[in-house]
């Protein structure tokens, strides 16, 4: 199924919305404004949590862990590379792979495909499009695809100081 993430540019904190393939609003992102490290909580549109997302600050690269009622679910590791980014998932055995700068990238299991993201361009605000393969598998690959985009927005912002 497609969705369509877009985050809100005039925000004090992290804030996305995603709709389904009918532009119906489907799940809100909203990060916490004072934390130590990234915290974002995914509800539903009747205001359900359903995901919380924590970044765990003391590593020396981008380590996020993932939430779902309460228990974890996975972690998002950033990994030391030379030559271009790479994204390990722990928890499902899924790996991350494409252009992370261009934000065209596949989530893929054993090699079958579980998700495919890319960027809309030229647009007001950062906007993909996703396509998510199994419905079985839509949390955890948006809440996935959140935490790399904060990571990506992060380390733009850091070398654009």
């Amino acid at each position: 199924m497609k969705y369509y993430m877009k985050q809100k540019v005039f925000s004090w904190r992290d804030s996305f919305t995603i709709k389904d393939e009918h532009g119906q609003d489907v799940y809100f992102v909203e990060g916490e404004l004072f934390s130590w490290g990234k915290k974002l909580n995914m509800i539903d549109t009747s205001g359900k949590p359903i995901l919380y997302i924590k970044q765990n600050i003391w590593n020396w690269l981008p380590n996020y862990t993932l939430y779902m009622h309460d228990q974890e679910v996975a972690t998002v590791k950033k990994e030391l590379t030379f030559l271009k980014p790479r994204y390990s998932i722990h928890g499902p055995n899924w790996d991350v792979e494409g252009n992370f700068w261009e934000h065209d990238y596949q989530i893929r299991e054993n090699g079958s495909l579980i998700a495919t993201i890319s960027k809309e361009w030229f647009t007001w605000g950062d906007s993909y499009e996703l396509d998510i393969e199994d419905d079985a598998h839509t949390l955890l690959a948006l809440g996935i695809i959140v935490t790399i985009d904060c990571v990506i927005a992060a380390q733009a912002a850091a070398s654009s100081s």
